[in-house]
């Protein structure tokens, strides 16, 4: 995968999680908070679906890893040292990356609940 698809999925997480939580502490009234409410579930489940996709592919790369570990050390050939070594420094940022995907997408459950509570909020004034 390219580096600049996972930099934009980043980036394009970290810049929504930013607004939901300027949105949740400033509470502006003029808020349809059942349209924020509907659009926040949409986007937990687009990331959702990516937190299981980015899952399945890290550990993937992780058993090609102890594949060829476990061949380098059975075999003793010095030609599949460079190969485990490759698939490491694969494996480091997708592990660093899927680490993101899933504090985020925990962090926007919390945002879903909050959102929740304000709608109860505003329900009882």
């Amino acid at each position: 995968m390219r580096k600049g698809a996972l930099g934009t999925l980043k980036k394009y997480l970290s810049e929504y999680l930013k607004l939901i939580d300027n949105i949740l502490s400033s509470k502006p009234e003029n808020t349809d908070i059942g349209r924020l409410k509907s659009e926040h579930l949409t986007k937990i489940s687009f990331m959702q679906h990516e937190r299981l996709v980015h899952f399945l592919v890290t550990m993937l790369v992780g058993l090609v890893l102890i594949i060829s570990i476990c061949a380098y050390v059975i075999e003793g050939s010095l030609l599949l040292l460079p190969l485990a070594v490759i698939v490491l420094c694969l494996f480091v940022p997708y592990i660093a990356h899927y680490y993101f995907l899933e504090n985020s997408v925990q962090k926007m459950y919390t945002q879903y609940d909050d959102i929740c509570k304000w709608e109860e909020e505003r329900k009882n004034d």
